[in-house]
């Protein structure tokens, strides 16, 4: 019999563009606190790194976004977003 998944880390909440992890993470997810039409691009390495996703127009609510992350973590928020990531640092 299989043990369950421990999804749980560290959460940081923007509501601008900026670097969620300063290094390599797993992504667990994000939560949409507010949004008014807001926009969300995610990144591995820094602001001009690789693009993971194309733009997301997220709904109010929790997003499971699993995905490991090489190098570290940047969110680009368009418009107005609140919105807090869980991810586990390393890899």
């Amino acid at each position: 019999m299989s043990q369950p998944v421990n999804e749980n880390g560290a959460f940081k909440n923007l509501s601008a563009t900026a670097a969620v992890s300063s290094g390599p993470c797993q992504l667990i997810g994000f939560y949409v606190n507010s949004t008014s039409t807001g926009t969300l691009v995610l990144r591995d390495g820094g602001a001009s790194g690789t693009v993971l996703c194309g733009t997301i127009t997220p709904a109010i609510g929790f997003h499971r976004y699993p995905a490991t992350i090489g190098t570290s973590l940047h969110a680009t928020i368009a418009n107005t977003l609140d919105v807090t990531f869980f991810f586990a640092s390393g890899n």
